[in-house]
Formats: structure tokens, sequence, C-alpha cells
């Protein structure tokens, strides 16, 4: 059930990545001061003893340490038994490929749990070194421990003492979903410091983080499609569920508790133009609704509402994109240019939430609420996560295309310009945190964000 779906997905994975489309971001994984280069890697079938095998050992390892701390509370008590095997690839070679495969050529760019072998295979040349360099070494880490989470699924599913293992006719988008949750509480162990042989900083979780937002499904995938994988908004919030809530909320996972924002094109002409508007037209279309939602916000909050005119090419009374500035009424000065970098790098709705962001400071003015500061910044953006995930409901005259949401967190991964508040300060934190409250937002509504 799980190696046709991942053999789809990474290979996509290594496509992107040789074209260049992700960003890069410097994460790193590494090893503890008494392991300077990963572990000998001898119990890897076929490895060449190199640095990228080395890597993939110490975290190959680490996982069979962890999961056999972990795996008894999910599963009644039964422990955790080893798998079968691992095995190190060089696809550029021809030969015989492992177990689950014809030839070597086959694991070309990819790595894949296989439980009918109950081994987990990884092409060491075309997929480790892509991954380090593009991502740092937490993405070889993060895709591992995604593989191992299927190895976990199996042998919950085959443990009759617990029902915490995904039903076998489970979609592939919930059991992706989980296995992603799951490499996000290794990962958690991993940057606190729980295991022999790996450690990371913040800035290596964003790494591991930003390999998933590419191993992303094609925009327009059906969320029912048997390959599904996720969405980059969906992959992240798995991940970023395991990351915070540990096994248990992975093992949770289920249908009636996970929802998935993955959607298919819902016309040819949507399909055509990626869900994407010009930038004149999205202003004036989004303009409209962002008045709507906060105005509404404002008013339900007892305060007096007027919403900022949109001037575009104006001069704004910060260095942002967008600025809100002071006056009667406010006004949102937009550099067309600055944000038509945005628009035409990211997406749409890249610009549409740094636009959403910048009502939100004008509803926090409106209600009294301080608008300079790192914590200002950080209400803004968990508000234009409130307005998107209001976006479609009753009322509302504007849609979010299925591309839109994974737009917002390319934003949120490259950079903080959604974050800021008037007075240009940030929140501390990374691509983490920024899409971490952005969910918060989507997730909660307005009452969360405004919470205390």
């Amino acid at each position: 059930m799980h190696r046709t779906a991942l053999v789809v997905a990474v290979c996509a994975v290594v496509a992107l990545l040789a074209s260049g489309c992700a960003a890069s971001v410097d994460g790193q994984a590494f090893a503890s001061a008494t392991v300077t280069a990963g572990i000998d890697p001898g119990f890897v079938h076929g490895t060449d003893g190199g640095d990228d095998d080395r890597l993939a050992a110490a975290v190959l390892r680490d996982l069979e340490t962890w999961w056999g701390g972990q795996f008894p509370a999910l599963a009644g008590g039964a422990r955790f038994t080893p798998l079968k095997g691992y095995f190190s690839v060089d696809s550029s070679r021809d030969g015989p490929g492992p177990p689950c495969t014809d030839s070597a050529s086959d694991v070309e760019g990819n790595a894949f749990y296989c439980p009918r072998a109950d081994i987990i295979a990884y092409d060491r040349a075309a997929l480790l070194p892509v991954l380090r360099q593009k991502f740092g070494d937490s993405a070889v880490v993060v895709v591992l421990a995604h593989e191992f989470g299927h190895s976990v699924q199996q042998r919950l599913e085959s443990t009759s003492r617990t029902s915490a293992g995904l039903d076998s006719g489970a979609p592939t988008i919930l059991s992706e979903g989980q296995a992603d949750c799951y490499a996000g509480t290794f990962l958690r162990a991993v940057h606190d410091g729980d295991l022999p042989d790996l450690r990371t900083d913040d800035r290596g979780i964003d790494g591991a983080m930003s390999a998933l937002i590419t191993f992303r499904d094609p925009v327009g995938t059906d969320a029912a499609d048997d390959r599904a994988h996720g969405n980059a908004f969906d992959r992240v919030s798995s991940f970023q569920d395991g990351y915070d809530g540990g096994p248990p909320a992975c093992a949770g996972m289920t249908l009636q508790n996970r929802s998935f924002t993955q959607q298919s094109f819902a016309s040819l002409s949507d399909a055509q133009s990626g869900g994407n508007l010009p930038l004149p037209d999205l202003l004036k279309a989004i303009g409209t609704d962002l008045d709507r939602y906060f105005g509404g916000l404002v008013r339900q909050r007892g305060g007096q509402w007027t919403p900022p005119a949109i001037r575009e090419n104006a001069a704004g009374c910060g260095k942002d994109a967008v600025d809100l500035c002071a006056g009667t009424p406010p006004t949102l000065a937009v550099d067309d240019r600055a944000l038509a970098r945005v628009h035409d790098g990211i997406g749409d709705y890249a610009s549409g939430t740094v636009v959403a962001s910048r009502y939100a400071l004008a509803a926090m003015a409106a209600l009294g609420l301080p608008t300079t500061g790192a914590q200002a910044g950080t209400t803004a953006l968990c508000l234009a996560g409130a307005y998107t995930g209001d976006v479609g409901k009753p009322g509302s005259d504007f849609t979010l295309s299925p591309g839109d949401l994974d737009e917002a967190v390319g934003l949120l991964e490259r950079d903080d310009s959604a974050a800021r508040s008037t007075d240009g300060a940030a929140p501390a934190g990374g691509a983490y945190a920024r899409i971490e409250d952005f969910r918060r937002g989507v997730g909660g509504g307005a009452t969360r964000c405004l919470a205390g």
C-alpha cells in the first residue's frame, strides 16, 4: 500500500530539486561531539562506507533506538521488532536492486519502505546528496524518518492489542500524513538532544520542513488519488502536529479527526491558470472580501471600522511591499514591483497573504490593539490565517484555488514579510514558527488569535 505511492512521490521530489523549484534552507542535522561523521554503516546492505551512508546509518540506528522506547506505549506493551534490513543503492550503476525492485535503477532518486520485505531502501547517488545540498542533513533525517514511520504503521496494524494502527483500507493521503506526523515526532527528539547520534537546531527543523514542502503533490491532485501524499499545507500540518504532540497524536489520526485541504481544480480554466489571478485583479477581489471579514470582526468586538484604501504604486510609510500607513482612512501602500516579485515568484495567494496580514493590522488598530512590536506581527499573521480559514464560507465572495494554501506556506517558508508589524518588527523564530502561527488562525479563527 505504501510503496507504490512513495516511489512516485519521491521521484517527483528529485525532479523538483533538480529544476531548482525549491528554496534552499540552511538546515543541518549533525552527529554528537563523540561521533563526528555519522556511524559505521556496515549494517546497511550495499554501503560504500561514504559520508552519505554514515549519516543514513546514524539516522536509522537512532530511529530503531527511539522507536524501541516509544512503540510499546502505542501497542499495548508490544515490543518494537527491528526491520529486516536497510539497503543503500547506487542508482547510477547497472545491477540488481534491493528487495521489492528489479534493478538498481528502480530506486533512482527514491527512498521507500517495502512492507512485504520489511526493508527500507534509499538511493545514495541521486537522493541523499541532493537533499543534503539543497536543505542540509536534516532533509535526510526527515525522509528516512517518514519511511520508518510506515514500518511503525505496519507493526501497529499487525498488533492485535492496539487500535492505534491505521486500517489497511485507509486512504493513502491519511497513511502518508501519519508518516509525516511520525517524522515530526522524531525530529523533535533530534532537536531536543534525546538521541545518541544526531542533533539539530531550529534551522535544521526548518530545513527538514522545507524538504517536506518540496515533497508536496502537484497542484490539483485529488485527495482521493491513491498516490496522494498531501499538499504543502497538509504535509507541514502533519509534521508540526507530530513535532508538538508526540507519537500519540500521530497514532490517533483518523478520517474523523483529520481533514485535508488538498483538492482538484474545479474547472479547466482554473487548471490552465494554475488558479492564479493577475495581481491587479487579485487586489480588487481580495480587498472587497477582506473588508467583509475584518469589518465584521471589528464591529462584532465593538469597534468602528473604516477599511484601508489600497493604493498601488504608492510611496509607503515603511520599506515593505505593502505598508499600512496611518491616516483617515488608513492606506495600504503597495509597492507594485516588490509585491509582483512575490506574486510571480510564488503565486497569487502569497501576495494575498501579505495583503491580508496588513488588513489584520488595520483591524487591530481599530480595536485599540498594539500594531507595533513582535507580538503584533504574530497576531497579524495569525489573523491572516483566520481570514484564510473563513474564505469560501457563507457570505464570502472570494474563493481559494487548489494551490493557494501552498503559496501561503511558500511565502512563510521564505521570509517574514507577512509577520512584520507596522514598525517593521518581526517575531523571533524561523519558518516553522511562522507557519505554525498562520495555521493557528486557519484552524482556530480570530478568537484563538486574539485570546489573551
